[in-house]
Order: structure tokens, then C-alpha cells, then sequence
């Protein structure tokens, strides 16, 4: 086997890899699309029965966060709506 042909066939290797590569994330990309719809149907099936999806939102992303962090920010939080008068 001469190098251009070692080189052709290290190509086709490559080029099959990378489509593998490509088609995983495009299948990915797929079902992420399908779980960010199914997402959207639950928040408005919330809606729908009288939540407010916006606050449902703040506790999705407080039960992601360091309980310590979310102690510390409501602390600093009243502190500046003491010092506002609020």
C-alpha cells in the first residue's frame, strides 16, 4: 500500500468517525428539542390549573442552588430593603 493510499484510507476512517460524530449530536440535538417542548407543556399545564409559572421558575432554579448561597443573598436582600424603607 503506497502513503497516498494509507493516507486515502486514514481519510475514510476520519470522515466515517466524524459523520458518527455529527449524527449523535443531530439525534441529541433532537431530543433536547422534544424535552424543552414536553418542559413547555408542564408549565403550561400548571398554568392552566392557576400556578404562576414565573414563580415556579425562581423555585426551579433555588432548588439548584447552595441553601448557604440562597441564606446569605435573602439576608443581603432584607438588609437592602431595610435600608429602602421596604
Amino acid at each position: 500500500m503506497t502513503d497516498n493510499e494509507e493516507a486515502i484510507d486514514s481519510y475514510k476512517v476520519t470522515a466515517g468517525e466524524l459523520r458518527q460524530f455529527i449524527e449523535r449530536i443531530e439525534r441529541l440535538e433532537q431530543e433536547k428539542k422534544d424535552i424543552a417542548e414536553q418542559i413547555k407543556e408542564v408549565f403550561g399545564e400548571c398554568r392552566g390549573r392557576g400556578y404562576d409559572v414565573k414563580v415556579i421558575r425562581k423555585l426551579l432554579a433555588l432548588r439548584k442552588r447552595d441553601k448557604d448561597d440562597i441564606a446569605e443573598e435573602e439576608a443581603v436582600l432584607e438588609m437592602y430593603k431595610e435600608a429602602l424603607g421596604m
